[in-house]
C-alpha cells in the first residue's frame, strides 16, 4: 500500500484535543490559532449564544474561543465541555440548547470544523487521518458500537482515508521514537474522561514492524471523576446534597440524581432546560432547606460550571505540587473558600484508584506479560500529573521504569506515525 503524502493523527480528547501531522517519518504538533496566539491545545468544548445576524439565529465557537465567548457573556451562553464522555451513552440523545436539538454528532461536526478553521490550512485535505479512540469508553454501561458510529458521523466528513486506534497505542508509537533499544513497555494513559493501557513490544529501530501490540485494558474513570470527587466534597453539602424535602404528609431526601448531573462536567450545562429548571424551583419551594437549592439554582442559570470547573482544576493542580491547598469559587452568590490536603483528595479518590489499579491488571494478563517483564512504563496524560497516580506505577514498578512527557500532546504525535504505516488498518481497534 502506498504511504501518504502526509497523515494526521487527532486525540480528540474530553479535556482537551491535539493534531499532529507526520511526513517523512517525522511528526510535528500542529499549531492551533487561540485568543493568546498559537497553541497545540485545542480545549474540546463549545459555548452557543443567540445572533439574529447567523443563520438559525445560534452562533457557536469551540476551543479556547469558546471560553473567550463565555467569559464575555456568561448569563447569555450555553458553555459545553467534556461531551466526549456522552459518546457511548445510549441515553444521551441530544442537547437541548437555545430550544435546538444537538446530536452528538452535531456537536462533534461543530467542534471539528472549528479546529480544523483554526489550523491555517495545515489540516485541509488531509491524505489519511488517525483519530484516537479509548480502549474502553466512559460511561456506565458504554455502548461500544454506537460510539463507533457517532465517532463515523463526526470524523467522516472529512473525506480522508480515516482510521480509529486505541489512544495509548499513539502515545506508544511517540515514546519508540525517544529510543533505540527493544523494550516491552506499559503505556499508561490518563485523560479527562477514561483511563487507558496498552502493552507494547518495541522493536529495536530499523525493524520492519517496530511496535508489536500485546494487549490492552481501560476503565471509565480519570480526571473529571477525580473533580466529581472534589465537587461532593466541598460544594454538594452547600447546595443541599443529603437534604430533604416535604411530599404531603412526609419527609424524603432529596434524589441524588440532581447531584450526579451538577458534578459531571458533560451534564452540568445541560440541566439549564426548561424542564429541570422546572423541576429544581419546584423542589426549592417543598425543601427544608430551599435555600440551598436556590444557590444550585444560581449556579446553573448564571452559567457558573465553567468557572467551577476552573476552580476545582486549579486545586487539583496545587495538590500535584503541595501537601495543602485552597479551594476558591466565588460565584452566583455561592462563596467558598475551603482548606484542602493531599491526603483528604487522595481518601476522596480511593475507591477510583482501586479500580484503575484493577484494569491495570487487566492490561498486563490480557498481554500474558508479568509486571517484571515491563521494562519502561510510559505515563501520559493530564491525569498522570496527580502524584497518588504515579504512585501507582513507582510501587509497583519502580521509579526507574517510568518514563513520562508530552503529557497532552505524545498520543496525537504518535497516531500521525501510525498514519505513516503501510498499513494501518493493522492498528486499528
Amino acid at each position: 500500500m502506498m504511504i501518504p503524502s502526509h497523515a494526521v493523527g487527532l486525540d480528540f480528547g474530553t479535556t482537551n484535543s491535539v493534531a499532529a501531522i507526520a511526513r517523512g517519518g517525522v511528526s510535528t504538533l500542529v499549531d492551533l490559532d487561540a485568543p493568546a496566539g498559537m497553541e497545540p491545545a485545542f480545549r474540546s468544548a463549545l459555548c452557543f449564544w443567540e445572533d439574529e445576524a447567523v443563520r438559525g439565529g445560534i452562533a457557536a465557537e469551540a476551543g479556547p474561543w469558546a471560553i473567550a465567548e463565555y467569559l464575555a457573556f456568561p448569563e447569555g451562553s450555553r458553555f459545553l465541555q467534556s461531551f466526549k464522555s456522552v459518546a457511548a451513552n445510549a441515553g444521551f440523545e441530544h442537547a437541548t440548547i437555545f430550544e435546538r436539538r444537538y446530536r452528538f454528532e452535531d456537536l462533534g461536526r461543530l467542534f471539528l470544523d472549528s479546529l480544523v478553521a483554526r489550523s491555517n490550512g495545515a489540516l485541509d485535505a488531509p491524505a489519511r487521518v488517525i483519530v484516537g479512540r479509548p480502549v474502553v469508553y466512559a460511561g456506565h454501561a458504554p455502548d461500544e458500537a454506537l460510539a463507533r458510529q457517532r465517532y463515523a458521523a463526526m470524523f467522516g466528513p472529512l473525506g480522508a482515508d480515516v482510521h480509529y486506534v486505541y489512544e495509548p497505542l499513539g502515545a506508544a508509537f511517540s515514546y519508540a521514537s525517544r529510543i533505540d533499544a527493544p523494550a516491552t513497555i506499559l503505556v499508561a494513559d490518563f485523560g479527562g474522561g477514561t483511563s487507558d493501557f496498552s502493552v507494547v513490544r518495541i522493536a529495536a529501530r530499523g525493524a520492519a514492524r517496530r511496535c508489536q501490540p500485546l494487549g490492552h485494558a481501560g476503565v471509565g474513570i480519570a480526571g473529571d471523576r477525580f473533580d466529581a470527587r472534589i465537587v461532593e466534597a466541598l460544594v454538594m453539602p452547600l447546595l443541599g446534597k443529603g437534604g430533604h424535602y416535604r411530599s404531603f404528609d412526609k419527609t424524603l431526601e432529596i434524589p441524588g440524581g440532581y447531584f450526579a448531573d451538577f458534578a459531571d462536567w458533560s451534564r452540568l450545562a445541560l440541566m439549564r432546560n426548561r424542564r429541570t429548571m422546572a423541576e429544581l424551583h419546584k423542589l426549592q419551594r417543598s425543601a427544608l432547606d430551599p435555600a440551598a437549592i436556590g444557590r444550585m439554582i444560581a449556579v446553573i442559570e448564571q452559567e457558573q460550571g465553567f468557572r467551577l470547573h476552573e476552580a476545582v482544576g486549579q486545586v487539583k493542580r496545587d495538590l500535584s505540587t503541595a501537601e495543602a491547598a485552597t479551594f476558591r469559587f466565588n460565584g452566583a452568590g455561592l462563596e467558598i473558600a475551603a482548606d484542602v490536603t493531599r491526603a483528604a483528595f487522595e481518601a476522596w479518590i480511593a475507591p477510583d484508584i482501586v479500580a484503575i489499579e484493577a484494569a491495570v491488571d487487566r492490561a498486563l494478563a490480557s498481554a500474558g506479560v508479568a509486571g517484571e517483564a515491563i521494562d519502561r512504563v510510559f505515563l501520559t496524560g493530564g491525569s498522570s500529573l496527580i502524584p497518588r497516580i504515579a504512585r501507582i506505577f513507582t510501587h509497583r514498578f519502580g521509579v526507574d521504569r517510568i518514563a513520562t512527557g508530552g503529557e497532552l500532546t505524545s498520543i496525537a504525535h504518535g497516531l500521525a506515525l501510525i498514519g505513516e504505516e503501510d498499513d494501518p488498518a493493522a492498528w486499528s481497534a
